[in-house]
């Protein structure tokens, strides 16, 4: 991957704008995709209707990246989301999330994360 920051950045920018269709693009047709103890949902359409639905219970989000460490095969993104809640509540939250690539896109998309503060 020539340039991984600008390339989390911008898996972020397409997240942030809820684009689910776009964000499963980052995924291979046979992706898998883990959000926080959610189960794990497998393929590309599958993983846009997951991440639809999640988008439609959030007003807003705006991601960071803090930092990275790739390899061969993957890379780590250490962030932070700032969520806006349907109730104009505004909740940042840390994350790691763990891409196991093949080529240029995410075989598995891992999401370590504890959204409760989200939801509460």
């Amino acid at each position: 991957m020539q340039d991984a920051k600008a390339w989390l950045e911008n898996i972020g920018k397409t997240i942030d704008a809820k684009d689910a269709k776009g964000f499963s693009e980052f995924c291979t047709e046979d992706g898998e995709f883990r959000f926080g103890n959610a189960e794990t949902v497998t393929g590309r359409k599958n993983i846009e209707d997951y991440v639809a639905a999640f988008f439609g219970m959030i007003g807003s989000s705006s991601h960071e990246v803090l930092n990275y460490w790739e390899n061969a095969d993957g890379i780590v993104w250490e962030g932070r989301v700032t969520y806006t809640r349907l109730d104009g509540k505004v909740v940042p939250v840390n994350f790691t999330n763990i891409f196991y690539m093949d080529g240029e896109l995410i075989k598995r998309y891992l999401i370590f994360i504890d959204n409760t503060p989200l939801f509460a």
